[in-house]
């Protein structure tokens, strides 16, 4: 995410660094920079312009603090800039009332059934209101059955009509059904085009019109560049939307669009899509994405996706289990799985400081832990819960079974009993790492 533009901002900074002092010529030469890497990420010159026109202002306009190197001081300064020009704060989904309707609108392939899928999953699960999820476009029938497919696999109810070509007819019934089954929001997912026409303008319009829907929001795929901040201008003019979703932003993305959007329109990125599996959904935070772009990682989100997963019950069982040497396979496998559940790994990392610089060209896959089931998975239930009585032969049979060699697994029974090791040390100590003692 943002790496190419990450990088090069990066680059332009450390022009300051070093430097005793802020004056014209270095501001100017950072800002040029800077400058080139937005023009690069896709955003209009325009912007870009009026961008660093206003960091170039503010780093003059300010007295470097004796504890503070320039560097630092223009690094903070475009933080800040990046943080206004994304819209400063999070705004959150209005689905007051009952049902609250949300409608669903955008292109053709960006992204609007699955998103409609994972928001509902999101207010299932981590708002605990009752969802039903509308198909509401009538001329891709890949996209009535895709969505039926989604709302099964989340538990989300599909309202659909076999043979109604009428979205705006669907979309009502649909909303009289869950007010009386009792649901507290409707998702509306309408048809897209492949263009902006007159004929899609006209039936999202009426929709809104007959609807009345409490949240309208608009579905951009990010990888589309600047043509994605166009596009949102045409539905925005037209339907007056409430906030946009960036989908596909995992992806090989220059970020214009993420950095221009809430400019250019005036309303508020609500969501932003980070991947394919239905929690892939996160809560746009234009503070925490300058923090991104700028290499500082996002610390906040990490613990916030940690906590998610977080199991009090489960912690505790684990921490009895360490401090009585009864911490097994069995056991790990569980805490792999709560990880895998926090999003990719890719992603996990570049939310920690630095560490997207030192993984720069090393292929992070998702496939990490697989070769470590595959081993656990060859245990029978009985070596799974007693890791001392793994012999020789054992061992043998294991790594044929998985198709590791012995050298392999010998390796992650070592980590696996350092780790194990050093938790039992952290749960005896409170939490806390053991000091060790000076010589």
């Amino acid at each position: 995410m943002f790496e190419n533009l990450s990088s090069k901002i990066e680059k332009a900074l450390h022009t300051l660094r070093g430097k005793g002092s802020i004056t014209d010529i270095n501001v100017a030469e950072t800002v040029k920079e800077v400058r080139k890497a937005l023009l690069d990420a896709d955003v209009s010159y325009p912007i870009a312009k009026e961008f660093t026109d206003r960091v170039k202002a503010e780093a003059l306009g300010r007295n470097v603090i004796t504890s503070i190197e320039p560097g630092q001081l223009m690094v903070k300064i475009v933080h800040e800039e990046l943080t206004k020009l994304m819209g400063s704060e999070s705004v959150d989904i209005n689905i007051k009332g009952r049902p609250a309707v949300v409608l669903i609108a955008g292109l053709q392939g960006s992204g609007k059934t699955t998103f409609s899928a994972k928001l509902a999953n999101m207010l299932k699960s981590k708002r605990g209101k009752s969802v039903v999820l509308v198909a509401g476009d009538v001329y891709r029938p890949a996209a009535i059955s895709q969505l039926q497919t989604l709302g099964q696999q989340i538990g989300v109810p599909v309202y659909t009509e076999e043979g109604n070509r009428n979205p705006v007819q669907i979309a009502q019934n649909a909303v009289s059904d869950a007010r009386q089954r009792g649901a507290d929001v409707v998702i509306v997912d309408t048809a897209g085009r492949l263009a902006v026409d007159e004929q899609m303008m006209d039936e999202i319009a009426a929709l809104k019109r007959e609807l009345q829907p409490q949240e309208t929001l608009f579905v951009v795929d990010s990888m589309t560049g600047q043509d994605a901040v166009n596009t949102a201008k045409a539905f925005n003019d037209r339907i007056d939307f409430d906030g946009v979703v960036l989908t596909k932003l995992d992806g090989d993305t220059r970020g214009g669009a993420a950095l221009t959007i809430r400019y250019t329109v005036q309303k508020p990125i609500k969501f932003v899509g980070i991947g394919e599996k239905m929690d892939a959904l996160d809560v746009f935070h234009p503070d925490r994405m300058a923090n991104r772009i700028l290499g500082m990682g996002d610390v906040v989100s990490l613990v916030e996706r940690a906590q998610e997963q977080y199991d009090e019950q489960e912690a505790r069982r684990i921490q009895k289990k360490l401090i009585h040497d009864e911490y097994n396979f069995e056991d790990f496998l569980s805490q792999v799985a709560q990880i895998k559940k926090m999003g990719s790994m890719k992603d996990l990392i570049g939310m920690i400081p630095g560490m997207d610089k030192l993984t720069k060209n090393v292929e992070i896959s998702d496939d990490a832990f697989k070769p470590i089931e595959a081993m656990i998975g060859s245990m029978t239930p009985y070596e799974r819960q007693h890791p001392s009585c793994l012999s020789g032969s054992r061992k043998q049979r294991i790594a044929a079974g998985s198709g590791r060699s012995i050298q392999e697994l010998n390796r992650f029974l070592k980590q696996f009993e350092d780790t194990r090791k050093m938790m039992k040390m952290v749960s005896k100590n409170g939490g806390k790492m053991p000091m060790r003692k000076r010589r």
